[in-house]
């Protein structure tokens, strides 16, 4: 039986990549050609010239994404570098066009300098309506972003760490719907100090979670813990008002929710059974999670899912960027801003009615039809207010 890499190599080198470029317009004879090209497209160069703006009528910039990596943290494979990186950003660019029709072109930057990445990226941003950084590591990541959204003025988003974000919300107002509990006085525990678990961390304390912890390598963040990087000292500071120590079987006794951006297997069936009554797991590495769910579920968790599509309550990126994009460029919006991400969260959560809520059913699919349009309208919406 072909496994699904065997196949995945085999029409990537049958069809060399997986997307194209094609022409929108026909080009058949030299008038077409005088009209696509020269002399007529000097009309064109001239009405931008003018007018600035008017790029986003007479080109493709308004619907142009770049998916741009380093290379530095390639899905599970890590700092693989800018060329087989590349499988994965033609990836991403497909995923575009299927769920949101929008075009994106992969770019892999051969420099994970943090000054020549916002430089780089910098120049190119004229050619393009929004720019999607991609599997770049931390902490490098937050201040590429942080200092592309200061100097652009076309959307720049992270989707390792915002996508992600916004597809743990979504799955949890659901989930925490169908346990009976409240965000508010839910104990959440987030087991990955990386670019995803940070931002899911912001995420949620946006949101309303009030008792939060966040578990890297070194235990639970404390701010007692001097020893902490910055951004790791930052997020302290917002979370884990107890100040407890310890390590991750310490921080889910008696937690409500599991969120795991982190490593296989690390999450132990007998910690389980020490979680909350109907308790909900998120475990979302992959291809191996932090915990299998029927293991989880012998230990007791109420709610579990994974970013795996072969398992219930699949939380996946690709439920959000397609339309985070889309509404994003539709709005002409110069950021997507946290509003425009809760928004989008909660648009997402509300595609499953509510009687149709359960422990096997808290997000949709990624191929129903509505999906990419209710994200879209939602980020629009709050985009417009």
């Amino acid at each position: 039986m072909t496994t699904v890499q065997e196949k995945a190599l085999a029409i990537s080198k049958e069809h060399h990549g997986k997307i194209e470029i094609r022409s929108k317009v026909a080009i058949n004879s030299m008038a077409d050609l005088s009209v696509a090209y020269t002399p007529g497209v000097a009309a064109v160069c001239t009405e931008i010239a003018n007018n600035k703006a008017s790029v986003y009528e007479y080109t493709s910039k308004r619907n142009l994404v770049a998916v741009i990596t380093d290379g530095s943290a390639v899905l599970g494979l890590g700092n693989i570098g800018p060329e087989a990186a590349i499988p994965v950003m033609e990836g991403k660019a497909i995923l575009f066009k299927q769920f949101a029709d929008v075009d994106a072109i992969p770019l892999s930057l051969n420099t994970q300098d943090t000054d020549e990445l916002v430089s780089h990226i910098a120049a190119l941003a004229p050619s393009f309506g929004g720019i999607n950084l991609e599997d770049i590591s931390a902490p490098r990541c937050f201040e590429v972003e942080r200092r592309l959204k200061e100097i652009l003025d076309i959307p720049v988003f992270h989707d390792d760490q915002h996508g992600t974000a916004i597809v743990v919300l979504a799955a949890l107002y659901n989930a925490l719907q169908v346990a009976g509990k409240s965000i508010t006085s839910a104990k959440v525990v987030i087991n990955g100090g990386g670019a995803a678990g940070l931002a899911i961390a912001d995420m949620l304390l946006s949101a309303g979670v009030k008792n939060l912890k966040v578990v890297d390598r070194v235990g639970i963040l404390s701010e007692s813990d001097t020893s902490l990087p910055p951004h790791h000292m930052a997020m302290a500071k917002k979370t884990n008002r107890e100040k407890q120590t310890g390590t991750l079987e310490d921080a889910v006794k008696g937690a409500d929710v599991f969120i795991g951006v982190s490593a296989p297997n690390v999450l132990k069936k007998e910690w389980v059974s020490t979680m909350a009554e109907k308790s909900i797991i998120f475990a979302m590495a992959n291809p191996t999670p932090e915990i299998f769910p029927e293991d989880a579920k012998a230990a007791g968790a109420f709610i579990v899912g994974t970013g795996r599509s072969d398992y219930p309550n699949q939380i996946n990126n690709v439920l959000a960027f397609p339309g985070i994009f889309r509404g994003a460029l539709d709005a002409r919006a110069k950021d997507i801003t946290l509003e425009m991400q809760l928004a989008a969260a909660k648009g997402l959560a509300s595609i499953i009615p509510k009687e149709k809520l359960s422990p096997e059913n808290i997000l949709p699919n990624a191929f129903e039809p509505n999906v990419a349009k209710v994200v879209a309208e939602s980020v629009r919406n709050a985009a417009n207010k």
